[in-house]
């Protein structure tokens, strides 16, 4: 029993340690030694290829006019940026808005029937060789859209990702700092990947890719901007990221919010994960594979897996009295102690944000065993209802 544990206690935190922070710690190695992919400018706006700026809005009319301003301010030319809004669905004024500006394209229909449909039906009506997607409730730096294209003059480029980033505010709730903490490292990682090969997944926020590389995910797909650019990878393009295109939202009002969110994501993310078994083969896709296998399925299968073994294996080895163990012990009982005060104070805007953390993290890794539960009986639909995100 005692050598039984000891293996399950060790293997656990190698699988934990690896995922979080070796994982992160072998990119900072790699990139360090990789020779860094030349970047070439655009010298003049002349240059610069035509862009579709799509952006899918399901009853955003409170947010729009705002979206549009920042929109139009985007430092591009305006002859070269086609802005679109796609509001199938929608039953407030959204249409009705975007309908009063002038030079914005709206495609609207009565039926809602999820955002990847819509975009599908969109994508067939768009001729400018990149499109760029944009959620409605981001704003973006004026430079973004030049620093997306620029990639572009690479041919092996195929897709740029964006970074996420979420307003900074002095003191935060649980669900802000958490997040906020959660996407620099997130962000730091899809930065490392880019670096020596490949991002391995964009996020929705803000993305792009090449128009003849779009393949149209199937209208169930649940998390599309992954699987999108998984698939372009997959085809031998880089999808690359750039740091100084971003897309900056309020985090989610709550963690109750927040959690209705990443369960969606955790469900979207074993049906993408069933779809792309074939990139676990590193004979065939190389270091997209340990890319794939370090940062995204571990974190969504035997990470979580091992938490719960961790703790269990832990008390036994304890209970022998064993010294090292009942030292492990006690911090994996100080961590989840001061998770517990972190549910405790949830609501609460605390200006030391390291202070949710483990709060923050449990509640991550509890999403994944819900996001599994709701992706087996299948009950995530396409459809979903947004997160209420926090006012700032």
């Amino acid at each position: 029993m005692i050598h039984f544990s000891i293996l399950a206690f060790w293997t656990g935190v190698t699988i934990v340690m690896y995922t979080y922070l070796g994982y992160g710690l072998i990119l900072l190695i790699i990139s360090k030694i990789k020779k860094p992919f030349a970047l070439q400018l655009y010298q003049t706006d002349s240059e610069l290829p035509s862009v579709t700026i799509l952006i899918p809005a399901y009853n955003e009319d409170q947010l729009l006019e705002e979206k549009i301003r920042n929109t139009r301010a985007l430092d591009y030319p305006a002859d070269k940026l086609h802005i679109a809004f796609v509001t199938d669905g929608s039953t407030d004024n959204s249409p009705k808005i975007i309908t009063q500006h002038a030079g914005i394209t709206l495609f609207h229909s009565s039926e809602r029937k999820g955002k990847i449909h819509a975009v599908n039906r969109v994508m067939k009506m768009v001729t400018t060789p990149i499109i760029v997607f944009c959620d409605a409730n981001t704003l973006l730096n004026s430079l973004s859209i030049k620093n997306i294209v620029r990639h572009y003059q690479d041919a092996n480029v195929g897709g740029v990702a964006g970074e996420k980033r979420i307003f900074k505010k002095t003191a935060d709730n649980a669900s802000g700092a958490g997040e906020g903490l959660y996407w620099k490292y997130e962000s730091f990682l899809k930065k490392k990947d880019s670096d020596i090969n490949s991002v391995v997944g964009a996020a929705g926020e803000l993305f792009s890719v090449r128009t003849s590389l779009y393949e149209e995910p199937a209208e169930d797909m649940i998390i599309e901007d992954f699987y999108m650019s998984m698939r372009i990878a997959a085809r031998g393009y880089r999808f690359v990221y750039e740091p100084e295109a971003f897309a900056t939202e309020a985090a989610s009002a709550s963690v109750k919010e927040e959690w209705k969110r990443k369960v969606r994501i955790c469900a979207g993310a074993f049906q993408a994960m069933g779809k792309l078994l074939y990139l676990l083969n590193p004979f065939k896709y190389g270091l997209l594979s340990f890319q794939y296998l370090s940062h995204r399925v571990l974190r969504w299968t035997l990470a979580p897996i091992s938490l719960p073994v961790i703790l269990v294996s832990n008390l036994v080895l304890a209970f022998y009295g064993i010294p090292i163990y009942i030292a492990t012990l006690s911090l994996q009982i100080l961590f989840y102690s001061v998770a517990y005060l972190g549910y405790l104070n949830q609501d609460k805007d605390i200006s030391i944000k390291g202070f949710f953390v483990p709060y923050y993290f449990t509640v991550m890794n509890l999403a994944v065993y819900a996001g599994f539960t709701r992706f087996i009986k299948g009950k995530q639909s396409v459809i979903w209802e947004k997160a209420e995100r926090a006012k700032l």
